[in-house]
């Protein structure tokens, strides 16, 4: 795989190492007491994996040259994961600093005709940016539930929604861009009603949306460069009010399936519709990081760029394609195994974060909102952001110790994994997604679950369940007292 195995915390800055550099944190510390609030942009692939970057995977059949000059302007984590192995769970971490099986939401997603999964009143990173006074923008896949009825009128006013969990301004669509109905809606209301039946897509492979109504202007080829024109004119609108700080919250509905891009980004990779999307997303990337530049934000903005879960990219798409989308971590999207959570994740704050600098210590979703709170010196309240982690000491310092004791995910089933340094749990057999075997129904007496020391086996082959039972026993016992006291974080 190209990766140093040893989870051993430490972050590494080849070009500073090089040249005889130390990075000084309490510079970095003096420059976050004079007050810095700098504007977020949060850039949220849908479905990309690990290996899709060829700044992650050099054997990568995909050209993403944007991300690739990202990542050596900031820092990049090869230890980052979703909260869970697919889509609405690791959203409502995101913007809740919550492990989703404490929603209502146990195992699943939503569809695009769901309620409202964020619980009333409870704080989110934009509600939380928005009383500092910052303008908090959407734009794109929302996927956590409109309104509080069992099944969304989308000829109502959508609320709740973005616009009461703190967002100023949102423009997306409702759920993932297979799911109907096939419209956009702005702030509260659709921009055009579906009204026109459509009957789905299940071939090519890849090209899969389901059976629903779609709005009349809805192309789904032209999503995906519609809402990230939408993103761009909020940057330059925000460019007129230099004084206020902003957050954008770019959330894209690509590459997940239907894989349809632009005529242009055809044949662009060696991995078929799939990496031809992953291209255009990259692309989609670069406008947004060019604009941020032309305007002249880049000192002042914190830009991270990650996706919500490892790529749906299934043992057919290897055999035919020269290209491995999660790299070589096994299984796949919805698995508990690495390839199901874990993920890309690049962050870049000139003057802050240093530049070419690769970080492996383990980091999680949920630690957004603990993050900007740190940078805002703004304490979480203890019914916030329960599992959300401040991450901001990797950000900043090459040499910082290890910083979150513990991560838990979970696949689409609602299997959970709790990682402990090396170690890593898992609380069943099987997959608990889309790989196979699924689940396997542990033998009455026998192994229940899995063990893996990540260090000594990256590629999660030899259960060591019955030959480590005090390693079980401690780490069932964390994620047992997790799961009651309603937090992990301290």
């Amino acid at each position: 795989m190209g990766q140093n195995f040893n989870r051993r915390s430490f972050c590494v800055n080849a070009a500073l190492s090089a040249a005889g550099l130390l990075l000084n944190p309490e510079l970095f510390a003096q420059v976050l007491k004079q007050g810095a609030r700098p504007n977020v942009v949060y850039i949220l692939a849908d479905d990309m994996g690990w290996g899709d970057l060829d700044a992650y995977n050099r054997y990568s059949a995909v050209p993403t040259p944007n991300c690739n000059a990202f990542a050596k302007q900031g820092m990049r984590f090869t230890d980052m994961h979703a909260s869970s192995a697919v889509c609405t769970p690791s959203r409502y971490s995101i913007l809740t600093g919550r492990y989703c099986w404490r929603s209502r939401l146990k195992k699943g997603v939503l569809d695009g005709e769901s309620p409202d999964l964020i619980e009333p009143g409870r704080m989110t990173v934009p509600l939380m940016l928005k009383q500092d006074g910052y303008y908090t923008a959407g734009v794109g896949k929302w996927h956590l539930g409109l309104g509080d009825a069992e099944k969304t009128d989308f000829t109502k006013p959508l609320r709740p929604g973005p616009i009461s969990h703190g967002f100023d301004y949102y423009f997306g669509i409702p759920a993932s861009l297979d799911m109907a109905p096939y419209v956009y809606f702005e702030n509260e209301h659709v921009v055009e009603q579906a009204t026109i039946p459509d009957s789905g897509s299940k071939s090519p492979r890849g090209v899969f949306w389901r059976p629903g109504l779609r709005a009349p202007g809805f192309q789904f080829p032209q999503v995906l460069p519609t809402l990230t024109d939408k993103a761009v004119e909020i940057l330059r609108q925000r460019a007129q009010h230099p004084g206020q700080p902003f957050f954008l919250y770019f959330a894209m509905p690509a590459p997940h399936t239907p894989w349809v891009p632009l005529p242009q980004y055809h044949g662009k990779s060696g991995a078929g519709d799939y990496g031809d999307y992953v291209a255009e997303v990259d692309a989609m990337i670069g406008r947004l990081l060019d604009t941020i530049h032309a305007l002249g934000m880049d000192d002042n903005t914190l830009v991270i760029v990650t996706s919500d879960n490892g790529a749906d990219w299934k043992p057919e798409d290897i055999a035919r394609y020269p290209h491995r989308a999660n790299a070589d971590w096994r299984g796949e999207k919805a698995d508990i195994w690495e390839a199901g959570h874990r993920i890309p994740f690049i962050a870049r704050w000139p003057k802050h974060i240093p530049a070419n600098t690769v970080c492996n210590d383990t980091g999680s979703l949920t630690d957004l909102m603990a993050t900007l709170a740190a940078i805002l010196h703004r304490p979480l309240s203890p019914d916030a952001g329960e599992d959300s982690i401040n991450l901001l000491p990797a950000f900043l310092n090459p040499n910082h110790p290890q910083i979150r004791k513990t991560i838990v995910d979970a696949s689409i089933d609602g299997m959970l994994t709790i990682r402990e340094g090396d170690w890593k749990l898992e609380l069943g057999l099987g997959s608990g997604g889309f790989s196979s075997p699924k689940r396997v129904e542990p033998a009455p007496g026998g192994v229940q679950g899995q063990l893996y020391n990540l260090a000594d086996d990256p590629h999660e082959l030899y259960n060591l369940w019955a030959a480590r039972p005090e390693i079980v026993q401690r780490l069932t016992g964390l994620l047992t007292q997790y799961e009651q006291s309603g937090r992990s974080r301290d």
